[in-house]
């Protein structure tokens, strides 16, 4: 059986094939309106972005663009049946990328639909950034708040989105374990000796707040309690900020 024959790919790309700027300032304007004039100098066409994903990319493969400009990458490589991340900075991140993708959820039939078949479908998440968690250096940052240092733990513990607002020593349950975070007086003792570490008494109220038989990880600032009690309580003791690094 003989094998298919490839195709080097053309250096010279004339734009009968790929399009150009004008074209793709004409997609946005469709797409976006008159806003979209002045913002973005140098669009690129949907037919360009369609060759490079071509050539470069297979169906399902995952596309980064982490400039992501008016998001013409990543309406083209949902069309194309790739997964996507997105990464801008700028405030057009919500004014003009995340309308576009929306349209193309909704099957908008601009730039290379029609040559696709593209008919609307799939889905994506938008997130924005919480403050950050770790300085230049990768320790933790002297200003963060409970909340993001408690997004960060239950990510890098269970994997998981932090999809919910964190205004509770307890974080959530995940497979069997719980995950509790003393920090910042989040108990509303503040004193070294108070909620921020582990002791007898802050154990006995964390039973009060809720109750849990199954296994506990808990992150504070240091625990009173003996290797004894914390096997006694199904309880894995991190000290804060040595047992959590950045990633």
């Amino acid at each position: 059986m003989e094998s298919a024959q490839t195709v080097v790919p053309w250096t010279w790309w004339p734009y009968e094939e790929v399009g150009e700027n004008r074209e793709a300032t004409r997609e946005a304007k469709e797409l976006l309106g008159e806003s979209s004039i002045g913002i973005f100098s140098t669009p690129k066409p949907e037919r360009l972005l369609q060759r490079i994903l071509q050539l470069a990319t297979n169906p399902g493969d995952l596309v980064l663009d982490s400039f992501l400009g008016s998001g013409t990458t990543a309406a083209v490589a949902h069309k194309m049946g790739r997964r996507w991340i997105g990464i801008e900075m700028g405030e057009h991140a919500k004014t003009h990328c995340l309308p576009r993708l929306e349209k193309v959820i909704a099957g908008e039939q601009g730039g290379i639909s029609a040559s696709v078949g593209w008919a609307g479908g799939g889905g994506f998440r938008f997130h924005t950034l919480g403050d950050p968690v770790f300085d230049a250096d990768g320790g933790i940052h002297p200003a963060v708040r409970f909340g993001a240092l408690a997004a960060y733990i239950w990510h890098f513990e269970t994997g998981e989105p932090a999809r919910q607002t964190f205004d509770s020593p307890l974080l959530g349950v995940h497979e069997g374990t719980a995950y509790v975070l003393l920090y910042n007086g989040i108990l509303g003792d503040r004193r070294p000796t108070g909620g921020n570490v582990l002791t007898a008494s802050v154990l006995a109220h964390l039973d009060t707040l809720f109750s849990h038989t199954g296994p506990r990880v808990i992150y504070g600032e240091t625990t009173r309690l003996g290797e004894a009690r914390l096997r006694e309580a199904g309880i894995t003791f991190n000290q804060i900020p040595y047992d959590i690094k950045a990633r």
